[in-house]
This record gives structure tokens, C-alpha cells and sequence, in this order.
């Protein structure tokens, strides 16, 4: 299903990540600067001579690149983009399993981490999580791709909220396309491996949906609103 469409793509093509938030790409054969917002290595992605795509709202720089090409399709390594598709099918009740939710406030603070929604229905709250899942292994989509100690605050902060007797929820956006499921990546960081157990166990929700973008409509689409996860 079409989420949104995105105007004023510009194709381009991947030379070097110059530092954590800039990448240099070509842009008709002219070298630009490309702001990224995804704090992952992406190494599978961000490969010499890649095609990507972009959009002229860089912070700092003349371009932002938000997906990819991963064979006829794309990758969306845009985590602002992949919040704003789940808020898109959170309005639209695309999500079954979150049917009747609205976002009651955007990033919450809790102790000394940021969670990013409080979502409310009726009398019920839902603290939840999102992270990205841009990282393809055969048929996997994964989190993380490399260590993150943000990561694992986020999840011990989602336990002490289970502990506590509140519903939480950390949703993997698998941005990559046509995934047959997600997988926590536990050689990237064993740490969180073993918080995801904790907090399947202490009563937190771990979900996923796939989304991913089509170049020839310029459009992101919706494959999967409630994706597998795999038992860890």
C-alpha cells in the first residue's frame, strides 16, 4: 500500500560517507554534499558508485539522502522519513494491532533517556520505541549494525516502564525491501541482544513493520504492517 509520495527526487550516486551525518554523492556527474540522519554504519548501503536518492533539504548541505537502491527498489535509511510513514499508517488505522491509537505526544521524557511516542486509546497508554532496520541479511531485516549504547538505554528505560506495569512497545521500521521478517542482530551488539530478551520477558512488545521506496513512482510503500519477528 502507497504511504506517501515524495517530491522533488533527485537521483545520485554514493562516493564516500565524510563523517557521521555527511555523505558525498554525485549529482550529474558533479560532486555534492548529502546530510544523512541515520547513525548506523550502513556499510552493506553506502558503497562507492550506489545509486541513492535525495531531496534538496539538507541541514548544512544542499542535499539530504534518504534511501538507497537495493535492486528494483530502495532502502529507506531516512529515520525521520521511517517515523513519519509510521505516523502516516498509525492516522490511517494500517497498523491492526495498533488500531485506535493516536500519538498523544512526541518525544517523552523518562528519567534520562527520550522515548519517541506516548500513544493513547481510550484510557489505555503505550510508551513506544522505534528503531531503524536498515541493515539486510538474506531474508532479514536487522537491528542494529553496529554497537549503540543509545540503543540500550532506550530498552532498559522500556523495561523499568514494564516493570512499572505501563505498556511498552520498541517497533522495528524494517526499511528494506521485500524482507520476509525482522531479527535482532546479535553480533553487532550482544548487549542488546540480551536487553531484548529482558524485555520480552519483563512484558514489552517487540513489533515490526516493512517499508521501503519505489523509485518509479517516487512513492514509499507499505509491505507489511504487522512483520514477522524472530523468536530470539
Amino acid at each position: 500500500m502507497k504511504l506517501l509520495e515524495i517530491d522533488g527526487v533527485t537521483e545520485c550516486r554514493i562516493v564516500s560517507r565524510i563523517n557521521r551525518f555527511v555523505v558525498e554523492v554525485k549529482v550529474n556527474k558533479v560532486k555534492k554534499r548529502a546530510n544523512i540522519n541515520n547513525t548506523g554504519r550502513l556499510k552493506e548501503l553506502l558503497i562507492k558508485g550506489r545509486k541513492g536518492y535525495c531531496i534538496r533539504k539538507g541541514i548544512k548541505t544542499e542535499y539530504r539522502l534518504f534511501g538507497i537502491k537495493s535492486g528494483r527498489y530502495a532502502t529507506i535509511i531516512d529515520t525521520q522519513l521511517q517515523m513519519r510513514c509510521f505516523e502516516i499508517a498509525l492516522k490511517k488505522n494500517l497498523i491492526p494491532w495498533l488500531n485506535g491509537y493516536n500519538v498523544l505526544k512526541r518525544n517523552v521524557k523518562i528519567n534520562n533517556s527520550r522515548i519517541d511516542y506516548l500513544l493513547k486509546r481510550d484510557e489505555e497508554s503505550i510508551f513506544l520505541e522505534i528503531k531503524s532496520a536498515a541493515l539486510r541479511k538474506n531474508k532479514y531485516a536487522m537491528y542494529p549494525d553496529c554497537p549503540s549504547s543509545r540503543g540500550r538505554r532506550h530498552i532498559t528505560e522500556l523495561i523499568k516502564c514494564a516493570n512499572d506495569g505501563q505498556k511498552a512497545v520498541i517497533l522495528f521500521v524494517a526499511a528494506v525491501p521485500k524482507v520476509k521478517a525482522f531479527k535482532p542482530n546479535k553480533r553487532a551488539d550482544k548487549q542488546i541482544f540480551n536487553l531484548l530478551k529482558k524485555a520480552m520477558s519483563a512484558g514489552v512488545l517487540l513489533k515490526a513493520i516493512s517499508i521501503y521506496y519505489d523509485p518509479t513512482n517516487c512513492s514509499i510503500i507499505l509491505n507489511d504492517p504487522d512483520l514477522k519477528v524472530i523468536n530470539i
